[in-house]
């Protein structure tokens, strides 16, 4: 077995206990020129509004950000959740990206939309309108293709060539075979829509074979508890969103190790913690190396947070090291 060639970041600019959103924001970028320096493929941001814990609310504008900060890792959107927007106005994001950066702007798109019904209301979307992520996918795409099916030219985007990728699990990973895009899925249960995407694939102008970005969190550390602990304060948010319907900012790991837990939210989140990779870096290989065999993963994009940035960078760093040492 062995481990995909190309690995990539995803950041959310998770908030820390006590801080504040200019600082996580401030953080993700700075982070992206560690990420560089690392040898990271892809450095991608998310889009989440009016969540508490998250400052990335508006993805473009920080990849912006992010690939003014850097020189050569390809940097993107993991993703833009295209319900929430018209797909002439993420066209023309994008295509001021490509123009400014030009071969390095990946256009990750995803088919959810806000997280509570308020958001929703906000947003002037509701729920529905995740239905229709096929067809607003195939209208952003051919304004780059042109001419568009509303006959509406998006300046500067027609005729560049950003990397489209569908971020997705079951019918999104129809999707993505159907108009021939790369996959971007994550989650316990993955090998039946990958195969099932495989299956399906119709090449198009954006990609001639299927490609699959399996998504993961990953933690390397000296020992496994130190990576386990590294990783228990999103662990903790996740389940506290679930139990709450709120996702809060990172609390420190002894606040979250000693709380008193529910018994709901002690199953939530040892839920969460058991769909981690974490450990030492040869039981980290073991375990991408399986993951890799099971989903045939072209690539890993490694998703992980943690309150501590430096620790977190450390892993980051070990993970890299991982890489570069494995045959």
């Amino acid at each position: 077995m062995a481990l995909p060639s190309r690995i990539s970041v995803l950041d959310r600019s998770l908030l820390r206990s006590g801080g504040d959103g200019g600082a996580a924001l401030r953080a993700t970028v700075r982070f992206a020129q560690r990420a560089e320096e690392l040898g990271y493929h892809r450095f991608w941001v998310a889009e989440h509004h009016g969540v508490p814990g998250v400052a990335g609310s508006a993805p473009t504008v920080l990849a912006a950000a992010v690939a003014s900060a850097t020189t050569r890792i390809r940097v993107g959107t993991g993703g833009v959740m295209l319900p929430n927007h018209q797909p002439l106005v993420v066209a023309e994001q994008f295509g001021v990206l490509e123009s400014l950066f030009p071969g390095r702007i990946d256009m990750g798109l995803g088919r959810s939309v806000g997280f509570t019904s308020g958001v929703r209301r906000a947003l002037g979307r509701d729920k529905s309108a995740a239905e229709g992520f096929p067809g607003q996918l195939a209208e952003l795409l051919g304004y780059f293709t042109g001419p568009s099916a509303t006959g509406v030219r998006a300046n500067p985007a027609l005729g560049l060539r950003v990397s489209p990728f569908v971020l997705a699990t079951g019918a999104g990973a129809d999707t993505a075979a159907a108009l021939g895009l790369p996959l971007v899925i994550g989650g316990p249960r993955v090998e039946e829509p990958i195969a099932r995407y495989r299956e399906r694939f119709r090449p198009s102008p954006w990609s001639a074979a299927p490609y699959v970005v399996v998504s993961a969190t990953v933690a390397v550390a000296d020992t496994a508890e130190q990576a386990r602990r590294l990783l228990v304060s999103e662990a903790w948010s996740t389940a506290y969103s679930q139990t709450h319907g709120v996702f809060p900012p990172l609390a420190h790991p002894d606040e979250v190790l000693g709380a008193d837990m529910t018994a709901r939210e002690q199953e939530l989140f040892e839920r969460a913690m058991s769909n981690q990779i974490h450990g030492t870096a040869p039981e980290v290989a073991s375990a991408l190396e399986k993951l890799t065999h099971r989903t045939g993963a072209d690539e890993i994009l490694v998703t992980t947070s943690g309150f501590d940035r430096e620790a977190l960078l450390d892993s980051y760093r070990g993970l890299a090291g991982l890489m570069t040492t494995l045959p």
